[in-house]
């Protein structure tokens, strides 16, 4: 397959309009093989999705590995090598590694892949935090896996844990020693306001580009009001030094993605965070979940943002510079 190339155009788009940076997450680790078999696990299978992805107008492809043959959320940093490569090759967009892994693995654990690889882009938690995953336990009597019900009953008990110590432990090791650039994460206020207090400290510096995640059991709910609340928060503490992009886990994913793109900013979709293409109808593929928001975007009369508008906005290294 020939590279996919999508950077013709460099930041603003045609018309000054500044382009809708479309973000990928196409497996993570909440989701289980039990609740979709549309879910990418092998490294084939996730590269295939993120090319297809990128093909359907990502320009940031977010990813989470797993085990070959469980499925089973994995930081090994070979299972990532085996799917970054490929990826790299087939398009431009920009390889963002998660740092999160999942509640149940150690700081060292996560880190290891994107200290291996040292990409442009990486995911941060903005702080620990409860991160709720045990009502799906509910839905389902039957599973593929033993480890699935365990990891999703884990989560009852076990926080998300990213200190302050562990934040500035990734901002040093990825950051600073890696050369990556941060999609910050926030779940809720508190976490913007943390951001804020290492922005003002000089330890992380702009442009910033922040992550709104809502509808996580432990965090702020899917609702107008609460992305509204974390706009305005970020305006307070942050000022003209970020811009914005929207997630919902869930079945509020793609309404208040089209939210975010309509107050000026980005959206994220995939199915790390939903794996519905609408109401009781499973998506077949994270690149029909991606030209669904595209079609949304475009028809509000925004552009949709190339890889190369994406690197420029987000002063990321380029992707000459990784270790993959």
């Amino acid at each position: 397959m020939g590279k996919i190339n999508t950077s013709t155009e460099t930041a603003p788009n045609a018309g000054g309009k500044r382009g809708v940076i479309i973000t990928c997450a196409v497996t993570g680790s909440i989701h289980t093989p039990t609740m979709t078999p549309y879910l990418p696990v092998t490294a084939e299978e996730i590269a295939e999705a993120s090319i297809g992805a990128a093909e359907a107008g990502a320009a940031v492809i977010h990813l989470h590995a797993r085990d070959p043959q469980s499925g089973a959320p994995s930081a090994d940093p070979e299972h990532f090598r085996a799917f970054l490569s490929p990826i790299k090759k087939a398009t431009d967009a920009i390889l963002n590694i998660s740092t999160g892994g999942s509640s149940v693995m150690s700081l060292d654990t996560r880190l290891a892949p994107a200290r291996t690889m040292k990409p442009e882009m990486c995911s941060l938690n903005m702080g620990s935090m409860n991160f709720g995953t045990f009502p799906m336990l509910e839905k389902y009597d039957q599973w593929k896996h033993n480890w699935e019900p365990a990891l999703l009953a884990a989560t009852r008990r076990t926080v998300f844990k990213n200190t302050f110590e562990d934040i500035e432990t990734i901002l040093d090791d990825v950051g600073n020693g890696g050369g990556a650039r941060f999609e910050f994460e926030c779940y809720d206020i508190g976490q913007i306001e943390t951001l804020g207090f290492y922005f003002k400290r000089g330890l992380v510096k702009p442009p910033l580009y922040v992550q709104f995640v809502l509808g996580v059991l432990g965090g702020a709910s899917a609702t107008v009001d609460n992305l509204l609340h974390l706009k305005n928060c970020a305006d307070r503490v942050l000022g003209d030094a970020y811009e914005f992009s929207v997630l919902a886990a869930g079945g509020r994913q793609i309404a208040m993605a089209s939210m975010g793109a309509i107050m000026g900013g980005n959206v994220r979709v995939g199915l790390e965070d939903n794996i519905t293409i609408a109401p009781g109808k499973l998506a077949k593929s994270n690149a029909e979940q991606v030209a669904k928001i595209r079609r949304i975007v475009e028809e509000l009369g925004l552009p949709v943002a190339t890889p190369a508008e994406a690197r420029a906005r987000l002063g990321v290294k380029g992707a000459d510079k990784v270790a993959f």
